[in-house]
């Protein structure tokens, strides 16, 4: 392995590392076994960690942006103009300015995923067709259940929170659970079929890179439709590139960086960059318009 691949990877978990604790720095709460309610719990963090961890400074985005839909009706109803601007406008701001950066570099889930796959056993590629189950996921489980299905006072559920979300599940769930003799108490249906979706998730972890993020995260999906508009950018100079691959090999959401360096599959992890051997790919932030440039077309 190269030694630039070694100094980004290196770098890159120390990033995620320190998010990782960064987001959760509420040791109190904790220790009490109880919800943090720090003044900072209003703001979105760049990542997928749940407001219900008990060390939790920040809101998780998705779980932010489907409180601000199952309240929209009861809010109207009431009279009250709350949009949720403020949610959208924080995912607006962190894909104008990254994509998915923070998927590859902030994830406290994304730093669990890459380190159970590495757990020796037989590895199994992720078909590229269930990569679009993401977009369901975000349609149904996020943006309309919630705004759609609600009681008859017009207040709907945070259905990817509760009924799917695995992050949530470990962070949150789990050591609630251990901590907190009440709420270990009224554990039953739910908790069990949430467990045993983060169980699957992790045996799949350990087999295919990534599946999660690749499949499920509504984050990442959000933050993908912002890869072709966001500051930081990844280019390819097509010229010098020999369609050697090599980038595709190390790559955790397994694209050809050179066939769409803007893909909303790309979680600008960067690892791709060293291990090219004609030096073609490069990142960097830029205010200025992009070029345009023609795909690589790979010959039979």
């Amino acid at each position: 392995m190269k030694t630039g691949t070694l100094k980004t990877e290196a770098r890159r978990r120390i990033f995620q590392i320190i998010a990782a604790l960064g987001f959760n720095l509420d040791f109190l709460s904790l220790l009490k076994g109880n919800i943090s309610q720090v003044k900072t719990k209003g703001l979105c963090v760049p990542a997928l960690n749940c407001y219900s961890c008990p060390a939790a400074v920040g809101a998780c985005p998705v779980g932010a942006l489907q409180n601000s839909l199952n309240t929209l009706r009861y809010n109207l109803g009431a009279g009250q103009k709350k949009l949720g601007l403020y949610v959208i406008g924080s995912l607006g701001l962190m894909g104008i300015i990254g994509g998915r950066l923070p998927c590859g570099w902030l994830c406290p889930f994304g730093l669990l995923q890459e380190l159970v796959y590495k757990v020796p056993v037989p590895k199994v590629k992720l078909p590229a067709f269930l990569t679009n189950l993401r977009y369901l996921v975000l349609a149904v489980m996020v943006l309309l259940l919630p705004l759609l299905v609600v009681d008859t006072s017009g207040l709907g559920l945070p259905w990817f929170c509760k009924w799917v979300c695995p992050a949530g599940t470990l962070e949150a769930g789990i050591v609630l659970s251990i901590l907190n003799p009440a709420i270990r108490a009224q554990l039953g249906f739910l908790f069990a079929w949430k467990l045993s979706l983060l169980i699957l998730f992790l045996v799949w972890m350990a087999v295919s890179m990534r599946p999660f993020c690749r499949t499920v995260c509504p984050l990442g999906t959000i933050l993908g439709f912002f890869n072709r508009v966001s500051a930081f950018r990844m280019n390819v100079d097509l010229d010098r590139c020999i369609v050697c691959n090599a980038c595709q090999k190390v790559c955790p959401v397994n694209i050809r960086i050179y066939e769409d360096p803007d893909s909303s599959q790309c979680i600008r992890c960067l690892k791709c960059e060293p291990v090219c051997p004609t030096s073609c790919i490069s990142h960097g932030f830029s205010l200025t318009e992009k070029k345009e440039d023609e795909p690589v077309k790979i010959q039979p």
